[in-house]
């Protein structure tokens, strides 16, 4: 959520910005800026009919005492509580409308990010060089099938379009590549954690996806009481809450979590045709970064998650490039945002495997997550994110780029510890 305060002093400023990200926000801005106005004005008066009645209930006992009739001060009593009555009332309907209206506005996109979408984005650095076959290659759908990685027949049969089952060796270099990542990250000082794959409305509302994005994820509702609860999307949503409503102490700061989950997602709209096998899915594995940092050492804190990402796809020997991202092309609760993309050669482009984002103090507002500093100072602290790493689009890479003219797969490195074999052949 935004900082009112910073949208009261600089209206113009905010709208500009929100332009960027494709928000027409000036009728927005202006009905926030008279609500505000209205919200404190009602608090003001109310304020002061308090202190009216403060003042008037002490003259009782001296009218009392003095043989003075009280019926006047009980009645002025009265219609000043029915009127503190009447705009307590007025405010609920205030705070509503100004309460909606500000959960609904995106963050502010950094200044230094292009405006527009994907047309804008900016590819920052290259690693590696493409792939280059001898041979004539397959794509990752038919090598999956071919070597018995991956049972798409059966998965659709189970649970319909868009989901698959990891059989045999499938499964275990999914589980090696999800070790890899996890091994990398505990011994960079991040603290492991299994989350519940279940979350409640404040874990979707303080990662900034609800309210808007509600009908884009999985809904569970309790059928023996009014508990309604989501399938996660990805495991920020419930790494982001785990301080809400706290207030933490300068030098715990800053705090590193990564999770493992699977995610869960409904899709919107048709897949391109070359997004096939399991490149888009409804569910999928990935282990999720979160940093919780001071605001001065946020921008760092950024660096450091994107060269954790890189790392992690460096390890994997995979050629790839690191992209910053348009303001348009920023998810909605994010200041800015990083993609890792790997090639994908049957693709013949690049796919996101990982993106770092900063969300600066937006998701702490939300969730009323702060700081409490040296010197007794409270203010709320930033959060950030990245995902380290999504697996539905590293297999594929990895298959492809790794095959052999014999169809067979030779098994990166860094997977050989877990995996235990350094080829893949056909069963």
């Amino acid at each position: 959520m935004l900082d009112i305060k910073y949208i009261r002093e600089n209206p113009d400023e905010v709208i500009a910005r929100l332009a960027c990200k494709g928000r027409d926000a000036k009728e927005e801005i202006a009905k926030i800026l008279s609500l505000d106005a209205e919200r404190r004005a009602i608090i003001a008066e109310n304020e002061a009919l308090k202190a009216e009645q403060n003042k008037t209930n002490k003259l009782i006992p001296q009218y009392k005492k003095e043989g003075k009739d009280v019926a006047p001060i009980f009645a002025q009593m009265k219609e000043l509580a029915a009127k503190t009555k009447e705009n307590d009332e007025k405010l609920k309907t205030v705070e509503t409308a100004f309460n909606e209206l500000m959960y609904a506005l995106p963050n502010l996109p950094d200044p230094d990010l292009k405006p527009g979408g994907k047309e804008n984005n900016e590819p920052l650095r290259y690693f590696g060089e493409p792939h280059h076959f001898d041979f004539e290659p397959k794509n990752h759908v038919d090598l999956c099938t071919d070597l018995g990685l991956i049972d798409y027949k059966r998965g659709a049969k189970l649970a319909g379009s868009g989901f698959w089952i990891y059989s045999g060796v499938g499964a275990r270099l999914e589980w090696a590549l999800l070790n890899y990542f996890i091994q990398f990250h505990i011994g960079n000082g991040y603290e492991f954690m299994l989350v519940p794959h279940m979350l409640e409305y404040e874990c979707g509302f303080t990662a900034g996806q609800f309210p808007k994005f509600a009908d884009e994820v999985y809904k569970i509702a309790n059928p023996t009481d009014d508990r309604v609860h989501y399938m996660l999307p990805t495991a920020e949503a419930a790494l982001v809450s785990l301080h809400r409503n706290e207030i933490l102490n300068e030098s715990e700061l800053p705090k590193k979590y990564i999770s493992y989950t699977p995610c869960f997602r409904r899709e919107a709209g048709s897949y391109r045709s070359d997004e096939r096998g399991m490149v888009r899915g409804h569910q999928f594995n990935k282990v999720e970064m979160v940093q919780y940092t001071l605001p001065e050492k946020s921008d760092e804190a950024f660096e450091e998650l994107v060269g954790r990402a890189e790392d992690l796809v460096k390890g994997l020997g995979f050629h790839f490039r690191t992209v910053k991202l348009a303001a348009e092309d920023c998810s909605a609760s994010m200041a800015r945002t990083y993609d890792i993309e790997i090639q994908i050669p049957s693709m013949n482009g690049y796919k996101e495997v990982s993106s770092v984002s900063n969300a600066r103090d937006y998701q702490a507002r939300r969730g009323q997550m702060r700081v409490r500093r040296e010197d007794g100072k409270i203010e709320y602290l930033h959060t950030l994110n990245g995902s380290g790493l999504a697996t539905s689009r590293i297999l594929p890479a990895l298959v492809e780029q790794n095959q052999n003219a014999d169809g067979s797969v030779n098994v990166p490195d860094v997977l050989k510890p877990f995996l235990g074999i350094d080829v893949i052949r056909k069963p």
